[in-house]
This record gives C-alpha cells, sequence and structure tokens, in this order.
C-alpha cells in the first residue's frame, strides 16, 4: 500500500498532480494520445470557443463574470449585461484566453510548468488570482468544465479517428479534464475553509 502525505496534497501542486495521475492512470500514453489529437482538434479550437462563449454568454449566471473588468485586460469593460455581447473587446480577450488553454492541452508538456499552469486556471477563477472583483462560484466553474469536456468530446467523435485511437483519446482527456478539475476545485476548499 502507498503512503500518500496528505497534507503535502493541501500544499504542493506538484505532488498532488502526480497522486492524481496516479491514482487515476493519466500517464504518458495518455498524453501522446492527447498531444497526437493536435491535427484534429487544432483546427476546431476556434470553433469550441465559439461555442463555449454562445453558451457562457446565454445565462446571466455566468455572463455576468465577464462585466468586471478581466486581469490583464487594457481595454473598456462594459458597463452593464446589455452591453455584453460576443464580439465586445473584453470577451474577444476572454476568448484569446480559452483559446492558448486549448493549446496547451494538446501542445505542450506535461511537465511541472503545465502542472502549475493547470494549477492557475484553476486560482485564476477566485479571488486569490486576477481580477479581485471576479469570484466565479464553484458550481459555474463545474458547468464550464462539463461543457468543455463536452464540446471536446464531441469534436473527438467527428474527427477521422481510428475507434480504438477514438476511445484512448476519450479516456486520455476524460482523466485530464478530471485532474483539471481537482485544481480547480482545490481553490474553493481552501477559500471556504478560511471563512
Amino acid at each position: 500500500m502507498q503512503q500518500i502525505d496528505e497534507s503535502k496534497l493541501e500544499t504542493d501542486s506538484q505532488y498532488r498532480y502526480e497522486y492524481l495521475a496516479e491514482f487515476i492512470g493519466f500517464g504518458p500514453e495518455d498524453v501522446r494520445f492527447i498531444q497526437a489529437s493536435a491535427p484534429h482538434l487544432g483546427p476546431k479550437i476556434g470553433s469550441l470557443v465559439e461555442q463555449t462563449y454562445t453558451k457562457l454568454l446565454s445565462f446571466d449566471a455566468t455572463a455576468r463574470h465577464f462585466v468586471p473588468k478581466q486581469a490583464g485586460f487594457d481595454g473598456e469593460a462594459p458597463v452593464d449585461l446589455a452591453a455584453l455581447d460576443a464580439d465586445h473587446p473584453q470577451i474577444r480577450f476572454r476568448k484569446d484566453h480559452l483559446n492558448r488553454y486549448f493549446l496547451a492541452l494538446i501542445g505542450r508538456s506535461y511537465d511541472a510548468k503545465m502542472v502549475q499552469y493547470l494549477d492557475m486556471v484553476g486560482k485564476m477563477h477566485t479571488l486569490k488570482a486576477g481580477s479581485k472583483e471576479i469570484d466565479v462560484p464553484l458550481v459555474q466553474m463545474n458547468a464550464l468544465m462539463g461543457l468543455l469536456t463536452d464540446i471536446l468530446f464531441e469534436a473527438l467523435l467527428d474527427s477521422p479517428l481510428d475507434p480504438e485511437a477514438t476511445q484512448k483519446t476519450l479516456r486520455a482527456y476524460n482523466k485530464l479534464f478530471w485532474i483539471q478539475n481537482d485544481f480547480i476545485t482545490r481553490h474553493y476548499a481552501a477559500t471556504s475553509s478560511s471563512l
């Protein structure tokens, strides 16, 4: 039986990642299948981003988080929800971030820097990073992760990959998104325990 330092899971993101990856079974073969999907998913990233933002902007509970000024955005923030649409410069700025997220998943090495990136993706939607005016509730982050998983899986199922490669690629992304989801929820758990 492996011994796990549970307190270290809460303080060391690399240790946490390694534990999750081993427990879930996310390894080098999964990374190879994710990276091998790049030629099929890469050309679809723009469409995946548009689908995501169409959904995010169709609910006030998710759209409201794009009204405050976003960290790193230099332009004018929308004055209210009515001024927000898919072509607003701040939304284009956020779309670019999601585009880079998809590119990171399919193109980066799964090393210590990638672990830090996955962790920052979770942290930036809380008051711990990014704009201090933006605090996205966990339910909205869970909804987003569910949506991203679904649209990505749909794109993979429409790709010309053979059935075995499709199955292995879907499983690899599923494992990765559970790891990403943990790297999101960990920052919410830390926030709620400190209240």
